[in-house]
């Protein structure tokens, strides 16, 4: 199989959908793989290192396009890209298709087959593919709510740690997951007062077991969600509905309630946002303000540590990139039911049943799809 990997063109967006070492395991299993010149330079490869584990350069993402059998990326096909794509062709990447129609339409369209990072499991009920961005994203979140705070920026003025005589900042992160987690260890390592809230009652007795001494939990019920946005300085949106678009945990009339100047941190943009006053933005303009409230909503915020987020997201992709390559993805799928899940796509027709609900579009199973 040819494997192309085309050059991200998202803005501000560095990361690369195939390493060097990706690139070398391919070559290895007797694929070939067309990598666009400067694709990896963002997170530190030159095109050197891809021709060194065997991949040839092309001079741009039509030629990849054009000849690659599966495209393996990492942020969703923008516009011009995906009127490059084919009727048999793979796209292997992150989609995020619920909150988006157009991209949606698109696809379906192109008659390709799209296989979501984002929807593919495991046999513990984990996202083997979505974790390390979540890690990654959950670790710059208080990062960047820092940054937010700070009053030049538009914040509160507040600092994480505080100083001897003058509390930290108070920290509210809404859900208890691979963002959450990690969110949380950051934030309380920066010396904040950190509370997690989730709804999921085991899930609170695992944290408090195992952080316990860190930071603090609480059930996620509506009333106990806004008493104590209410006190908080920031508050980070980290809940995640596989494939479906993010619950509004925040109204925009709840924000008068909240301090002015705080700083909300929105890691579910990428599936809608989990504030109703979320809209994405940029690492170039990544922050706004509505009615007192600094918002920071940044759709590829792994992308700010390209380097890290690109090697992490390729170990973690390379499995299932190499058994889509060496069985092509009908037989890879039939023999990994956790591959299946991530098939979002096929030849005109969508088979992810919560973008189907989101999207109002008529869905066949990914089992009907297989036998397409």
């Amino acid at each position: 199989m040819q494997i192309g990997c085309p050059k991200e063109i998202k803005p501000q967006e560095f990361r690369v959908g195939l390493t060097p070492n990706a690139a070398h395991e391919a070559v290895a299993n007797g694929h070939s793989v067309l990598v666009e010149t400067n694709a990896g330079a963002g997170s530190g490869f030159p095109d050197a290192d891809y021709i060194a584990a065997g991949a040839e350069i092309a001079p741009n993402a039509k030629d990849v396009f054009a000849s690659a059998d599966m495209i393996v990326k990492v942020k969703e096909p923008q516009s011009g890209e995906r009127k490059m794509l084919r009727e048999g062709q793979v796209l292997f990447t992150y989609l995020h298709l619920a909150p988006d129609p157009e991209q949606t339409k698109d696809l379906l369209a192109s008659g390709a087959t799209c296989i979501a990072y984002e929807t593919v499991t495991d046999d513990r009920g984990g996202l083997p593919l979505l974790a390390p961005m979540s890690e990654v994203a959950g670790r710059l979140a208080p990062q960047v709510g820092a940054w937010t705070l700070q009053k030049a920026n538009g914040g509160r003025g507040v600092l994480m740690g505080g100083v001897p005589g003058v509390g930290p900042a108070r920290v509210l992160v809404i859900g208890g997951g691979v963002v959450g987690t990690h969110a949380a260890k950051i934030a309380a390592g920066m010396g904040a007062d950190v509370t997690v809230l989730d709804r999921s009652l085991p899930r609170l007795r695992y944290l408090d077991d195992v952080f316990g001494g860190s930071f603090k939990t609480s059930y996620a019920s509506a009333g106990n969600t806004i008493e104590l946005a209410q006190a908080a300085d920031m508050i980070i949106g980290a809940v995640l509905i596989p494939g479906a678009a993010a619950p509004k945990l925040i109204s925009r009339a709840q924000l008068a309630e909240l301090k002015p100047g705080a700083a909300l941190v929105d890691v579910a943009i990428d599936q809608g946002g989990c504030f109703e006053t979320s809209k994405a933005t940029t690492h170039q303009d990544p922050i706004y303000e509505v009615d007192g409230i600094m918002h920071y909503c940044v759709a590829n915020m792994p992308g700010a540590v390209a380097r890290t987020s690109t090697i992490a997201l390729g170990n973690a992709t390379m499995p299932f990139m190499l058994a889509l390559a060496d069985k092509g993805w009908r037989k890879a799928c039939e023999d990994d039911p956790h591959l299946l899940n991530g098939l979002n796509v096929h030849a005109g027709k969508l088979t992810y049943s919560a973008v189907g609900k989101a999207l109002g579009i008529d869905v066949i199973t990914p089992e009907a799809a297989l036998k397409g």
